[in-house]
């Protein structure tokens, strides 16, 4: 276990690429939030990971956590063209919406379309549940990202 920032950030290292992270939240609760080393974040709270000239982009779970139950999930059509830094589609909770604000830009080559269906798949695990796949327009963009450890300290602010 490593402590950052003063006892704000508790970084616990599993066998996996898989870390959870204790955060200071709303009123100074802890929540853990579980962050994926190797994945690139965005202040909005999507991930991004590549394979080659395509990205999964999802929401990450800090920000399933903080949405609370979802309960609809506004995806795009295939064929779409999307654009870093501007809304995709949008998460629904029983407290709250949230738009999706795509960290890449590109031509989303499939949606998730068991999120229409089950949009509480989010809940369950935000990283196995991405949203879109999109085939990279401007893989520059990525340079913008954070890193894991970036994304921990950056939401722990």
């Amino acid at each position: 276990m490593l402590l950052l920032s003063a006892d704000i950030l508790t970084k616990n290292k599993s066998k996996s690429n898989i870390r959870s992270y204790s955060i200071p939240t709303y009123q100074n609760k802890m929540t853990m939030a579980k962050i994926i080393e190797g994945l690139l974040y965005s202040e909005s709270h999507e991930y991004v990971k590549t394979e080659g000239n395509v990205a999964y982009v999802g929401i990450t779970d800090f920000a399933q956590s903080q949405l609370g139950n979802v309960v609809y999930v506004e995806l795009p059509e295939e064929g779409d063209e999307i654009t870093a830094e501007e809304t995709f589609g949008a998460v629904e909770s029983v407290k709250a919406a949230s738009d999706l604000i795509s960290p890449v830009s590109g031509k989303v080559v499939e949606i998730n379309e068991a999120l229409g269906d089950e949009p509480e798949l989010l809940n369950k695990d935000a990283f196995e549940h991405w949203i879109v796949k999109v085939e990279l327009s401007n893989p520059e963009e990525l340079k913008g990202l954070m890193s894991a450890e970036a994304y921990a300290r950056f939401i722990a602010q």
